[in-house]
Order: C-alpha cells, then sequence, then structure tokens
C-alpha cells in the first residue's frame, strides 16, 4: 500500500530496520531451484535489488559475484564457465568465486579494479541460496528436529504480496487471527527463545484444544488435548515453521517460507515442503503423505491471509496484550545488521 497515504491523519511510524524497504538485512536469500543451474551453465538474478551472477564450475560448485563485468559492465551471465571462472562474453576476461580476474587474454598485467564483489553462497533443501556478504556467519537455518538427517523436500510455484515480508512473517505468530480469520478457537501461550548472535528467534505457541465446536471436538479425539507449533525466524527473512507437535498418530510437518523483497515494493515468496526421508517402499510413502499434509494444511490458511496481506498499510498504533508476539518480533528484526545490499548507507 501507498506509504504516502493518510499522513496527515494517520503519519506512518518508520523503523530502523522492520518494515523498511531501504533497508536489506544480513542474512540468506533464496535464489532458484538447484537444477536451473547445471554445471557449467550461469545464470544472473535480480536479488533484493541486486543484479547478481550465479555459475556452477568445473567442480559443482555455485558461486555468486556482481553481475557487470568491471572492465566495460557486461553482464557475465551471459558469457561462459570455463573452468571454475566465468569469462565474460565482451572481452572473454576471466573471474574466479572470489570476484578477481585471473585472466585478460589481450594483456598480462591485470588492472588492480579489475575485480567484483563476491557473495557466499549455500545449496539446500533443493534450493541455491545467496548471502550479502563473502563469509556468512552461519549456513542457511534448520530444524533441530531434523538437523543430521536425510531430507525429502517439495515445493509451489513462488507467488507475491503486497507488502514488505517482514508483515508477512508476521501471519504465523499473530494468534488474534486464528481466532477471527481462521475460526481455530484455540487460546495459546507464547514462549520465545533468541540465539547469541540475536540473528534467529523461536516462537512456541501451545494451547489446550477447546471443545466448543465439533470441529474442535473431532481435533480432539483424533490429536488429543494438547497442541503446539514453533515458528523459528532466522535473518528476518526465512520463517522455519513446525506444526503437529505434541499431538497423537501424526509426526511434525514442517515448512520452510522464502522471502524476497522486490523492486517494486512487493515481496516474493517461496514455501518449501521438508520431511524425513524414510527407508523402504512404505517409507518413500508415508514421507510423501506427509508432504501432501504439509501442502495441505499450508493451503488451508494462504488464500484468507492473502486478502489481508494484499491490502495493508501497516502502522501499529495500538497495539494490545495478545499482540505481544508482534512487538517481540518486531524488535528482534530492529536488531538486524544492514547489509551492502540496503539503499540507505547512513544506517549500516
Amino acid at each position: 500500500m501507498n506509504s504516502l497515504q493518510n499522513q496527515n491523519t494517520q503519519p506512518l511510524i518508520k523503523m530502523k530496520v522492520f518494515n523498511n524497504w531501504d533497508i536489506v538485512a544480513k542474512g540468506w536469500y533464496i535464489v532458484c531451484p538447484s537444477q536451473e543451474i547445471p554445471q557449467y551453465k550461469a545464470k544472473s538474478f535480480v536479488i533484493c535489488g541486486q543484479r547478481i551472477v550465479f555459475f556452477r564450475g568445473q567442480d559443482n560448485k555455485i558461486r555468486a559475484l556482481d553481475s557487470y563485468c568491471p572492465h566495460l559492465g557486461t553482464d557475465l551471465a551471459i558469457g561462459k564457465v570455463d573452468g571454475n571462472l566465468i569469462r565474460c562474453f565482451f572481452h572473454h576476461w576471466g573471474f574466479d568465486g572470489e570476484g578477481k580476474c585471473q585472466d585478460i587474454p589481450c594483456q598480462s598485467n591485470i588492472p588492480e579494479k579489475a575485480k567484483l564483489q563476491a557473495y557466499a553462497t549455500d545449496e539446500k533443501y533443493g534450493f541455491i541460496w545467496v548471502y550479502p556478504d563473502e563469509k556468512p556467519p552461519e549456513p542457511v537455518a534448520e530444524f533441530d528436529e531434523l538437523k543430521n538427517k536425510s531430507l525429502v523436500t517439495a515445493y509451489d510455484k513462488a507467488f507475491e504480496r503486497d507488502c514488505h515480508h517482514h508483515i508477512c512473517m508476521m501471519n504465523g505468530i499473530d494468534a488474534q487471527h486464528l481466532q477471527t480469520v481462521h475460526k481455530l478457537n484455540i487460546k495459546m501461550d507464547l514462549s520465545l527463545q533468541e540465539n547469541k548472535s540475536g540473528n534467529m528467534i523461536d516462537f512456541t505457541l501451545s494451547g489446550e484444544f477447546p471443545q466448543t465446536t465439533f470441529r474442535e471436538k473431532i481435533a480432539r479425539k483424533i490429536l488429543g488435548n494438547y497442541y503446539e507449533y514453533t515458528m523459528r525466524y532466522t535473518d528476518g527473512c526465512i520463517g522455519l515453521l513446525t506444526i503437529m507437535k505434541k499431538v497423537r498418530f501424526i509426526p511434525c510437518l514442517h515448512m520452510i517460507y522464502a522471502y524476497t523483497p522486490l523492486e517494486n515494493k512487493q515481496t516474493r515468496i517461496q514455501p518449501i515442503y521438508i520431511t524425513e526421508k524414510r527407508k523402504g517402499i512404505i517409507g518413500w510413502f508415508l514421507s510423501r503423505f506427509l508432504l501432501l499434509m504439509t501442502k495441505l494444511a499450508y493451503y488451508f490458511l494462504r488464500g484468507e491471509d492473502g486478502i489481508i496481506y494484499d491490502n495493508i498499510r501497516f502502522n501499529p498504533n495500538a497495539i494490545l496484550t495478545i499482540d505481544e508476539p508482534l512487538v517481540k518480533y518486531m524488535s528482534y528484526v530492529n536488531k538486524l545488521q544492514p547489509s551492502i545490499w540496503s539503499t540507505k548507507k547512513e544506517l549500516m
């Protein structure tokens, strides 16, 4: 929504990092499915307003550099991968994964400015990820329950929302809207835990199934008396949701929401469904069944939430006690570190 609207009657609150389009926080941003860049291929993407070239070299590793050649500015993605170098299509300058020019065909002397910003990459959950710095403090986030396990993943087509990704991310911890929008009359108790570096925070919401409606009574009989789910946020751009915790019969269901701010003040959201890889034919079917269950749970909530986040001009002026998780989340985001991709350097 237009940030300039209603300024005289409802002046917009501007925060340091939260809901601030000028700031891109340090963190892992999703790029594309891994198979989209095979060996010896290159492709450029606009990530958080920056054009980045990704290429997979002879050693099968993904590397990422600023996409424009420092010589005359050609997009390196139209060039050629040569061993573990990428060569510009225009004059065939060759750059390594650290952004250093290693070869200029027409001369042996390499200018000092013949270098590019390099970025850390990771491949996880079937996707390529990029970090806005050469060395990340940590790899892409994981679920505690799935660490060191073989995984099976599936994903949907990415979609856009007409608001900042920090707003979209609050959906999973807004306990009040579970009752008003989704008619899930579950009273939730909140506990939270933040890691030492401050880039990750876990919100755990738990409660007892009520017995007011027929649907609630059925859920209580099948799943048990209690319900719990966890929303793990990392870097203000990845949400790791675990549902069906501490219920009967159904294992935990895991889903990732990967968020990328777009140049037109929209957010692209990539949903990824994840489960443990199980042995044998029965295990294969069980894993796929759980991925399907995760997808159905996601689709149950997606449509109604979309109506909200495509029609919101977020401005928290009248906060209630029940909104405590949202306040904690905004505080967490405002402590994140701006990256070199931010457009307001004075805030870095």
